[in-house]
């Protein structure tokens, strides 16, 4: 399990030079997996990471319920000083949100929308059956 979050950070953070971090969370902010660009001097440090994973989580909660209406969310982003930071919900069929991808690319990449929807999206969309299928055992587990 910990092996097939920890290969889907490390494929995503090789896909466009400008994406800096990768993190799986569960639907309770639980970091499950990360994957940084080498060389990269991170701007928050593992507690902070972890607890800007507990928040994103939190959001996305109160951002799902509108989904009915609104449509499927495909990301949220916000724009930072010092970078972007971009999230995606994985819910289940019943609009239960089971993990968050949270991201970052540098603050000056300009074509950050495409590289989300043409290069990470369909990498979660391909996986997306073997993320559901392990929220079964991640709830097993606990």
């Amino acid at each position: 399990m910990e092996q097939f979050f920890q290969e889907f950070c490390d494929n995503v953070i090789a896909v466009d030079s400008s994406i800096r971090f990768i993190g799986i969370a569960d639907g309770h902010g639980r970091l499950l997996a990360t994957s940084e660009r080498k060389g990269l001097k991170p701007l928050l440090n593992e507690e902070e990471t972890a607890q800007y994973a507990i928040t994103a989580a939190t959001r996305q909660y109160t951002r799902i319920r509108w989904q009915p209406l609104l449509g499927k969310i495909d990301y949220t982003c916000s724009h930072y000083d010092n970078l972007l930071r971009a999230t995606i919900p994985i819910t289940d069929k019943d609009n239960h949100l089971c993990y968050i991808i949270i991201f970052t690319f540098d603050v000056e990449t300009n074509n950050f929308h495409q590289i989300i929807m043409k290069k990470i999206i369909p990498m979660i969309r391909k996986n997306e059956s073997q993320f559901l299928d392990m929220v079964n055992n991640l709830e097993f587990n606990k």
